[in-house]
């Protein structure tokens, strides 16, 4: 491994940790000394990282850090424009032209021979006909981000229609269907919602008793095996 690219493997280390990491587990992961990983840290930092910790104790990337020009591998250009593709085509309406907009930012800002790579690559989403709701899904996931309660009308699977008052926590897209995960005050239980049969949704300006991480960890206590990640 060149030392550029292990500076920015470096980097990509510290972003998928939430803790710090020990100049031990670094050095470990990247194949060099520890004396190696203080030097590397040095030569980060002196480009404008936070990288905050010490010896024995473990590091931390600051946020907001950025290798301008963006860099990817091979693999990572075609996970990206595959899952950008993806939500284009699979995603509703709001989704799928965020989809295309985010590819356009990081096709512009890649180097020419990484754009050239992006636009050559050959993996490709079949197409598909979305299923039509009566309502834009985007107020699902405003409800999600902003954590607050909605007012949905939803259709049984014998096609009865029934008013509920739910804690959107997760939204999870299977091949299928997508499915929203809510805590839902009329069963006082969680509860599991297609989103094609959802008629209506109305975001509503109460905000959930709990913080939805938290929710989201009960919800998982409950359902170990539902929406994994």
């Amino acid at each position: 491994m060149s030392r550029a690219a292990r500076l920015l493997e470096l980097i990509q280390i510290f972003r998928r940790s939430r803790r710090p990491v020990t100049a031990q587990t670094l050095a470990a992961s990247l194949g060099v000394s520890e004396r190696t990983v203080y030097r590397d840290i040095l030569t980060l930092n002196g480009q404008g990282a936070d990288i905050r910790g010490e010896a024995g104790l473990g590091y931390v990337l600051a946020a907001g850090f950025t290798l301008p020009p963006l860099m990817f591998t091979d693999d990572e250009i075609e996970a990206i424009i595959l899952g950008l593709r993806w939500v284009a085509q699979r995603g509703d309406e709001d989704l799928a032209r965020g989809a295309s907009d985010a590819s356009a930012k990081i096709t512009d800002v890649l180097p020419p021979t990484l754009r050239q790579r992006a636009d050559r690559t050959a993996l490709r989403v079949a197409p598909v006909t979305r299923r039509p709701t009566g309502y834009r899904p985007a107020v699902v996931r405003a409800a999600m981000r902003d954590e607050r309660k909605l007012e949905i009308t939803y259709l049984d699977v014998a096609q009865r229609r029934t008013s509920r008052k739910i804690w959107p926590l997760m939204l999870g897209f299977f091949e299928h269907a997508e499915v929203l995960a809510a805590w839902c005050e009329t069963r006082q239980d969680f509860r599991h919602f297609r989103i094609d049969r959802i008629v209506d949704a109305r975001l509503t300006a109460e905000p959930l008793p709990r913080r939805r991480t938290a929710l989201v960890a009960e919800w998982r206590r409950t359902n170990p095996a539902a929406l994994a990640d």
